[in-house]
């Protein structure tokens, strides 16, 4: 199917076991998954009129109803906001996303997006895998900064997000965490769910937790914090944060997983470095480099995004502090 408006769906036999957002992103052309994932959730789409997950598991004889919006009037309109772009061409747009900049557009955040920038540059990404997330594959927190893809028209979309579900999307990060980590290297295999009692933050001890898994090395180190290469295995909401105050290692900067905690301690004559981590503005996380296949020609590609003022002025700080230190 092919259109806007009113839509009925009757499972099959293929559909049977398959994820309610799957289902109707297979049925429906014009419906990413993510889109579908949007609408299940605000009851736009039903399953015997009643309202499912998006994980609902179909079953044969189910009656998938609803409706698609209007693509005629967008739901947010092109801004003249400038884009840093690390590659563009007629298929894939790669942007080095600032800190600070929420992707696309949800409550509390109905202008100044990435998405309002990227209609103003691509005005063709309107109606492409949905109005609120044009074009989008996947999404960087508000204050992590680094390298996103966007596609610039549905069958790009639909060939990065397979490899997305695939896991053949490598993503490098840069985190500068608190403490000395003790090893060069390590591997953090551990769930991530939505957290028990606070439903805004992930945990590691949620009930219905997915299996997550991070590496990481460490790339320098100075005092009281170390700057860590962390590789992705998989793709959970919060992921790096997370898992690094899993091992007491938290972000530098980080608000919510390293809340009213003391993670390190200062030692006599560390307090120009403890006053440099603590005045850092945001959560020191940059996704450095993506690497994956072009959506047209399968031709691997690799982009690196530099890293953000704020972040190398504060491990340039540090290397002083430490400097100065070596001197006395």
């Amino acid at each position: 199917m092919c259109f806007e408006g009113e839509f009925a769906i009757t499972a099959g036999a293929s559909d049977a076991a398959q994820r309610l957002d799957v289902v109707v992103a297979a049925h429906l052309t014009d419906c990413s998954r993510s889109y579908a994932s949007l609408l299940i959730q605000t009851g736009r789409i039903q399953v015997c009129n009643q309202k499912k997950k998006p994980g609902y598991r179909v079953r044969a004889g189910d009656v998938i109803h609803g409706e698609l919006p209007s693509r005629e009037e967008p739901a947010c309109d092109p801004e003249p906001i400038p884009l840093d772009i690390l590659f563009e061409d007629a298929h894939i747009i790669v942007v080095n996303k600032p800190a600070g900049m929420v992707v696309h557009p949800a409550p509390g955040n109905t202008t100044g997006t990435l998405v309002h920038g990227l209609l103003y540059h691509c005005p063709a990404l309107g109606g492409i895998g949905g109005d609120m997330r044009p074009g989008i594959v996947h999404r960087l927190d508000k204050d992590t900064s680094g390298a996103i893809i966007v596609a610039k028209h549905r069958s790009a979309l639909e060939r990065l997000s397979r490899q997305f579900k695939a896991r053949k999307v490598k993503k490098r990060y840069l985190a500068l965490v608190y403490g000395c980590v003790a090893t060069a290297h390590g591997r953090i295999s551990l769930p991530v769910g939505r957290h028990p009692v606070h439903r805004k933050k992930m945990s590691v001890f949620s009930p219905k937790g997915r299996p997550a898994e991070t590496l990481w090395r460490v790339k320098e180190r100075f005092r009281h914090a170390t700057l860590l290469e962390v590789d992705l295995k998989t793709g959970r909401t919060h992921q790096i944060r997370v898992h690094c105050a899993a091992i007491h290692h938290p972000l530098v900067g980080e608000a919510v997983y390293a809340a009213g905690r003391k993670p390190v301690r200062t030692r006599k004559g560390d307090a120009e470095a403890m006053t440099l981590l603590g005045a850092a503005a945001r959560q020191m996380l940059h996704a450095h480099q993506i690497e994956f296949k072009h959506p047209e020609t399968d031709a691997p590609m690799s982009v690196t995004a530099p890293m953000p003022e704020d972040m190398r002025a504060l491990l340039g700080r540090l290397s002083d502090v430490a400097a100065d230190r070596a001197e006395r």
